[in-house]
């Protein structure tokens, strides 16, 4: 039984994978739905058999594990909460714009593009600039105290 559930958490996963790469937004919202409940199969497959985890009840070692099961019920409240925003979302853009296709991003594709570079590289050509300048800065100065002669030193 455990085999076909994995196919049945891969096959979640797989669909769930195809969806969340879609362009509109109902498709995406769909897609983390299985692959969450993908999720949740792994997470309840991954537990043993056994008794109730009640203690004093029967041996230890015969008890169920709970902690799969506590996991797959956390699961669903996270996906339920992401789920309800993603809806939200979706609804506000169909609001906006009668599509809920998720556009490009104007400063995504310069950055694709290598239109945009980032403010660090921005600073340091930016000192690189000055470093070059002071120093023709005082090339000239000391060729024109010196006379022409940047091998002496101004006294």
């Amino acid at each position: 039984m455990s085999i076909v559930l994995a196919f049945a958490a891969a096959a979640l996963f797989g669909i769930g994978t195809y969806l969340v790469l879609q362009r509109k937004l109902s498709r995406i919202i769909v897609g983390l739905g299985l692959m969450s409940h993908g999720g949740n199969i792994l997470w309840l497959t991954s537990g043993r058999r056994g008794r109730e985890p009640i203690i004093g009840g029967s041996d230890p070692s015969a008890m169920a594990d709970p902690l799969p099961h506590a996991l797959a019920l956390t699961t669903i409240v996270i996906t339920f909460g992401v789920s309800a925003l993603l809806l939200a979302l979706a609804f506000r853009s169909w609001v906006l714009t009668n599509d809920d296709e998720v556009e490009n991003d104007v400063a995504d594709l310069l950055v694709a593009r290598g239109g945009v570079m980032s403010k660090d590289v921005i600073d340091e050509e930016l000192a690189e600039h000055e470093v070059l300048r002071e120093q023709e800065q005082a090339a000239l100065l000391a060729t024109s105290v010196g006379h022409g002669d940047p091998d002496r030193s101004v006294e």
